[in-house]
């Protein structure tokens, strides 16, 4: 089977679900005062980055229900006054919106320049969780241990991301070399443009 097949025909929401939590352990160890602190993510200080999280949450949901193709519901995000609420409402509502979706309908991402069946859609939101959550936990100089089937399905989207999708603004970056003998998690690190040695 081809990895396209594969990610258009399993069921990738019990990761999601786990790729969720691993962000928002992450999330939690966040103190007020590092929000203004830069990311791996160049365009993003933790604050911009954790809004983008919020807002591509409430955009896959909004998806989910077939409302993915208004710009609005993905530029939203608000982190209020608790960043790890605010995180978690939104998880909480993409995890309700995906639970009720077919996963072969047709999902509008108008952040990636078209529709894609659900359970596509669903592994896209999976990898920006998992590399998120390293954006974040590098940020605080906290371990990031994902799970090896989250490596491995997060490998797999991660091939698939074409170049005109990457760059400044983007969530990910142009794809870096790996170093010799790179363990998974830090080869899905460079295919999305990081750099696992970062400070």
């Amino acid at each position: 089977m081809d990895v396209l097949t594969e990610l258009t025909t399993t069921d990738f929401r019990p990761l999601d679900r786990r790729a969720s939590e691993l962000y928002l352990s992450a999330v939690a160890q966040v103190k007020p005062d590092a929000l203004a602190l830069p990311t791996p993510c160049a365009d993003w200080t933790l604050h911009g980055l954790l809004r983008h999280q919020i807002s591509q949450d409430q955009g896959f949901a909004a998806a989910a229900r077939g409302e993915g193709d208004r710009l609005p519901a993905w530029n939203g995000g608000d982190l209020g006054d608790d960043p790890y609420a605010a995180a978690r409402a939104s998880a909480d509502l993409v995890t309700r919106a995906f639970a009720d979706v077919a996963l072969d309908a047709e999902l509008a991402l108008p952040e990636l320049g078209g529709r894609f069946p659900a359970a596509l859609a669903i592994s896209f939101h999976l990898v920006d969780l998992v590399v998120h959550a390293w954006d974040v936990a590098a940020t605080l100089g906290v371990p990031w241990e994902p799970a090896d089937d989250l490596v491995g399905a997060a490998l797999n989207v991660a091939a698939i991301v074409p170049e005109e999708s990457r760059g400044p603004g983007a969530s990910f970056a142009p794809k870096l070399e790996p170093a010799g003998g790179a363990s998974p998690g830090e080869r899905l690190l460079t295919l999305l443009g990081r750099e696992p040695s970062w400070r």
